[in-house]
């Protein structure tokens, strides 16, 4: 029987993270964190991509976690563009220890900002994956951050808001491969299918 998602709410560094919880649909393998892309264009832990990513883990046994960062929905705080934001997926990872075991595999993911985030978290923190989507390189003073070389980092070739070429110059001294979907978005419209399929394939 299908176990359905749950919304509950995280003590976070400065006040309560509104956090969807996707439990999962198998015996459990590890932990999922998963990050919203940018809250001031409308970004939040619904997300269509932050979603289908929540439930393709969820099904290899990953018990998901997909926070309303600071200042969004109903989360306590205020956007502070990636910064304080890395202090709030360290609470939620924190948490999901606590409640399944310190031991449990960790994966970092994102989508767009909240893929900004889960990187500069993975600076912070060990994590055994890190996961990311429309990746937003070159947007923010802050640069992203150098990753561990088994970082899945999947693009669309024809994203209108993180251009590929930026991504690639990102990846390029890192000699980090990147998965490119031809023809897509940076919502992957059209394409959350095969998105979820190449989550689960490279995980």
């Amino acid at each position: 029987m299908l176990k359905q998602p749950e919304k509950i709410t995280i003590a976070g560094p400065v006040g309560a993270l509104e956090t969807i919880v996707v439990p999962p649909q198998s015996d459990m393998v590890g932990i999922a964190v998963i990050c919203h892309p940018n809250p001031t264009q409308g970004g939040t832990n619904t997300n269509k991509v932050v979603q289908t990513t929540a439930k393709a883990l969820s099904q290899l046994g990953y018990h998901c976690y997909c926070p309303n960062l600071r200042g969004v929905g109903e989360s306590e705080g205020t956007h502070d563009y990636g910064n304080g934001e890395v202090d709030d997926v360290i609470a939620v990872v924190e948490h999901a220890r606590r409640e399944h075991g310190a031991e449990a595999p960790l994966v970092l993911a994102g989508f767009s900002f909240g893929g900004f985030v889960a990187a500069r978290t993975r600076a912070r923190i060990e994590a055994d994956k890190l996961l990311l989507m429309g990746v937003a390189v070159g947007k923010y003073v802050i640069p992203t951050p150098h990753v561990p070389a088994d970082t899945l980092v999947i693009h669309g070739e024809e994203d209108e808001v993180i251009p590929l070429s930026a991504v690639l110059d990102w990846a390029r001294p890192q000699g980090l491969p990147v998965v490119v979907f031809p023809g897509t978005s940076h919502f992957f419209h059209g394409k959350l299918v095969p998105l979820a399929q190449m989550i689960q394939r490279c995980l």
